[in-house]
């Protein structure tokens, strides 16, 4: 009918038809595709002029999912061949080709097949010959039939046409395979002399297609490549290398890409004997491909030196990493070499990495170095692991750079390398990071403590049990020499601390004393003298990576737990400044108040109670909100059953009182309680009220203070030793605050009972006196009395009890250095301590050479002047068989003949030369614990 109704009208309705030939029913495509099958036979040549029109409805019912209609479109592409295949060659041929690459493998199968049509048809075979056994590469051609094909389609097109089946026979699809290998047995005579004429075009093919964007595509060619080597090795390897040398100077980046593809393939399929003949073309290729502007190249070219590096060893690494390393030098090609290194390392981590740290780690370190450190550090990984001996310290350097690009670099790269080793890698990054914090150098330290920070904030890894270390490691470096460190470790130490669960926190409570004591001993050696703080600890912020891991121990451990952490608190607050300590002073007071007012053992009570004593010293008015709840804690705890308990309550309720307005109250409580207590409670009262006396006594009224002489003018004549002392000292304490009648109506009490029978008595009035004169002296010098009371001290030299004459000696001191200090006649005072060092009591020459020595100290000059009275007496005692009399004489002698000030001469007198060179070494101020004066004992 169409035939019938003319070219005009067919012309007309074409386009229709082409259009229903993709219609969405199934039956309308497959007959419209039926129709193509019949108008070559009604049209005639006629037809052929629209091939081009109809040829890719054609190709797309090949593809169609329906059976029926892939098979209307072949058998009308089967006619179409049969028609045309000589006269419209040219038509058919580009069609069916593009269908051979074509990305659904139903129009690859078609299109072999109707090629094979075609390519029968020119050949003048049938192509029904069934190819039963054989190899893959006998066909039942003849050379006849390939010079068939060569008149028809010439040299180039059959090249290019073989090129693309011998490719599609290593096909995904095995039907694609099946009917590829069909056609070309049936029209290739000699295969491998076939391979070798269409060589050239064939690489051009599979190049293309290995870098094509069609990963079927891809995996088909690579087959194709590697089937290629593997069965014509020796004879097609010197026609593939070449080609695909020559072919990283394409211009298309995609193209080079499809060569280092090749490469790796042709590598992976020919034998280690097959391509040692060829490594000088091998390795020069891949080198400049890994060195390419283009990174889809560089990344295959990678994986090409894998495959290059399994068959020539270290000579693929000695021929190229060396080159890349140059150019890492220029400018130009720094950053394609530095990723052609990247790939390597990502293939061949722990091969290559050996070869390439020492070059880039050799100091001085560049900015470009830091960076290609950091950068390859990425792709090696956990293949970093076992050289961060190499990399770490060359970085700390690095990170400490004048030059500001070279420190950024670096830190960058040392934040890279710490997190991306993994398990394997901990314990030697850990060691190379606490020998770089005890690195002579600040600013190793100082980059070492904040890596040690950043892993420990940023790593994924377990490392709770690498915690304890740094913690101690950091703590320590909080007294650094150098501040910025200091800031540095303390912040990095935040990090650490923040990184561990808070379950795990009490744990470190031993640790982390032990690490304040070893950092407060370091700066103490650098103080000589004076309070010790730790300069970490004086920050802002300061206590709040510690506080953390003492105050869950406190709320949540075990009775021995909460004492280490009250104890340690203690130890960390007298090593804090008191600027900084301000804003903790509530969050440590608070928790410590709680639990001591629980149930816990004696010992919990005593590490707190000496802990409340030196915050009250530290925090002074910022404790104001919690006086109240403390004056009640330390009152209640002077009743404990523990007399550690008890003296720790009383010492801190005496610097508590200093911070209290209204002393009266507390001083009458605490009177009240005396009359009702005795023994231990009672020593421990006394001690509380002493030292309310002394840090408040100037607030307490006289009708107070008069209660308080009225009830303690009794008790220094006590039995009990303890009670005895504290008794006397008060009243030396208030002494100060009587008025003088009050004070004589004291004094005649005090010299009625030097004829007591009892030496307790006798010893409690010279207790008494020893403390007016630490206390009051120029009073007593003052008083009608004086010449009564020193020949009262005197007469006591000579008592039959030594603790008599030893507390006599102490006033005696007293009474001198008040003598010296004032400039008023002191000769018989010196005298009579001269005397006392001559005594029988160990115990009372001793403390006559620590009272002659506390003199000297306070005015050399005066006491040298009688350096004949005590010279020989003194060289007695430092011969003296009691070592601590002898240890007191060696300190004594050092002040009294002035042997610091290199007074050998003059001291040679009394003792020899040897010993005066001797004494003259020590340490003037290292006996501060032997001028006993402030200790709670002493009157």
């Amino acid at each position: 009918v169409l035939a019938a109704l003319g070219k005009d009208y067919f012309e007309q309705i074409l386009p229709d038809v082409i259009r229903n030939c993709s219609h969405q029913k199934a039956s309308v495509r497959d007959g419209y595709l039926t129709l193509f099958k019949y108008l070559p036979r009604s049209l005639g040549v006629q037809f052929q002029n629209y091939l081009q029109q109809v040829l890719p409805a054609i190709l797309d019912g090949l593809a169609d999912e329906n059976e029926s209609v892939r098979d209307a479109a072949l058998s009308a592409g089967h006619v179409l061949v049969e028609h045309y295949a000589t006269t419209s060659l040219p038509l058919l041929l580009p069609a069916v080709e593009d269908g051979i690459f074509s990305d659904s493998w139903r129009i690859r199968q078609s299109s072999v097949e109707l090629l094979g049509d075609l390519l029968f048809k020119v050949a003048g075979t049938s192509g029904k010959a069934l190819l039963e056994g054989g190899s893959d590469d006998e066909g039942s051609s003849t050379e006849a039939h390939g010079r068939a094909i060569i008149e028809v389609l010439g040299r180039q097109k059959r090249n290019e046409i073989l090129a693309a089946l011998y490719m599609v026979r290593t096909d995904v699809s095995l039907t694609v395979r099946q009917a590829a290998l069909h056609v070309w047995k049936t029209i290739v005579a000699n295969t491998p002399k076939t391979l070798k004429e269409i060589m050239p075009v064939l690489m051009n093919t599979l190049i293309t297609s290995l870098a094509s964007s069609s990963s079927e595509r891809r995996q088909v060619a690579g087959r194709s490549l590697g089937e290629l080597v593997r069965k014509l090795g020796e004879r097609v390897l010197p026609l593939i290398i070449p080609i695909l040398s020559q072919g990283l100077n394409d211009a298309n980046s995609s193209r080079r890409q499809g060569v280092c593809i090749g490469l790796s393939e042709v590598m992976a399929s020919a034998g280690k004997s097959q391509l040692l003949s060829f490594m000088d073309e091998l390795i020069p290729t891949i080198r400049t491909a890994l060195c390419d502007s283009t990174p889809e190249v560089r990344e295959s070219a990678g994986l090409a030196f894998s495959t290059l590096y399994k068959s020539a060893g270290m000579q693929a690494i000695d021929e190229i990493i060396p080159t890349l390393l140059h150019a890492l030098e220029d400018d130009l090609t720094s950053d394609t070499a530095l990723d052609g290194l990247k790939q390597i390392l990502s293939v061949r981590t722990t091969a290559v990495l050996p070869h390439i740290l020492p070059k880039l780690v050799h100091p001085p370190l560049s900015a470009f170095n830091a960076h290609a450190l950091g950068a390859l550090a990425e792709v090696a990984g956990s293949g970093l692991d076992f050289h961060l001996s190499t990399i770490i310290p060359a970085l700390l350097v690095g990170m400490g750079d004048d030059n500001i690009d070279v420190h950024n670099m670096a830190k960058k790269a040392a934040e890279t390398v710490v997190l991306v080793i993994d398990e394997e890698g901990i314990e030697p990054l850990i060691s190379e990071l606490v020998k770089g914090v005890g690195d002579h150098q600040a600013s190793i330290r100082r980059n070492s403590s904040y890596l040690i920070g950043f892993f420990f904030k940023n790593s994924k890894l377990y490392l709770v049990d690498e915690a304890p270390n740094m913690i101690s490691t950091l703590i320590i470096l909080l007294s650094d020499a150098d501040s910025t460190t200091v800031a540095v470790a303390w912040e990095a130490l935040s990090r650490v601390v923040n990184s561990v669960p808070k379950e795990v926190l009490p744990s470190y409570i031993k640790l982390v004393r032990d690490a304040v004591s070893t950092s407060r001993d370091k700066e103490r050696r650098k103080r000589k003298g004076g309070p010790v703080l730790i300069p970490g600890l004086c920050l802002p912020k300061a206590l709040q990576p510690l506080l953390p891991i003492f105050l869950q121990g406190l709320v949540s451990g075990s009775a021995e737990l909460r004492e280490q952490a009250a104890q340690g608190l203690g130890e960390l607050i007298e090593v804090t400044s008191e600027q900084a300590l301000k804003e903790f002073v509530i969050p440590i007071t608070g928790p410590l108040i709680r639990i001591i007012g629980d149930r816990f053992p004696w010992q919990v009570k005593s590490a707190i109670l000496s802990t409340l004593s030196i915050m009250i010293l530290k925090g002074g008015m910022a404790l104001k909100p919690f006086l109240p709840q403390l004056q009640t804690t330390f009152i209640k705890c002077l009743q404990d059953n523990t007399r550690t308990v008890r003296s720790g309550a009383a010492l801190a309720l005496g610097k508590l009182s200093a911070l209290i307005t209204r002393v009266d109250p507390l001083v009458g409580d605490l009177l009240s309680s005396l009359q009702a207590s005795d023994g231990g409670v009672r020593e421990a009262i006394l001690t509380a009220l002493k030292g309310v006396l002394k840090h408040a006594g100037k607030s307490v009224s006289s009708t107070v203070r008069t209660r308080v002489y009225t009830l303690l003018k009794d008790l220094i004549y006590s039995d009990d030793d303890q009670i005895r002392a504290s008794a006397s000292s008060i009243l030396g304490i208030i002494s100060q605050y009587m008025e003088d009648a009050q004070l004589y109506e004291l004094v005649e009490e005090l010299l009625k009972s030097a004829s007591s029978s009892g030496w307790s008595a006798r010893q409690g009035s010279v207790l008494t006196f020893s403390s007016m004169l630490r206390h009051n002296p120029s009073l007593i010098c003052a008083s009608p009395m004086f010449s009564m009371v020193v020949n009262f001290l005197k007469d006591s030299l000579k008592d039959e009890k030594f603790p008599v004459r030893e507390t006599s000696t102490k006033a005696l001191g007293r009474l001198l250095l008040h003598q010296i200090k004032s400039e008023t006649g002191h000769l018989e005072t010196l005298v009579s301590l001269v005397s006392a060092m001559q005594d029988d009591s160990s115990e009372v020459r001793r403390r006559a050479l620590s009272s002659l020595k506390a003199v000297a100290k306070a005015n050399p000059t005066a006491v040298t002047k009688h350096v004949t009275i005590y010279g020989p007496a003194l060289a007695e005692c430092l011969k003296d068989g009691s070592t601590p009399v002898r240890l007191a004489a060696e300190r004594c002698a050092l002040h009294s003949f002035q042997l610091a000030r290199d007074n050998i001469q003059a001291a040679q007198k009394f003792i020899s030369g040897l010993d005066a060179r001797r004494l003259s070494k020590f340490p003037e101020h290292s006996d501060d614990s032997e001028d006993s004066e402030d200790d709670s004992s002493s009157g």
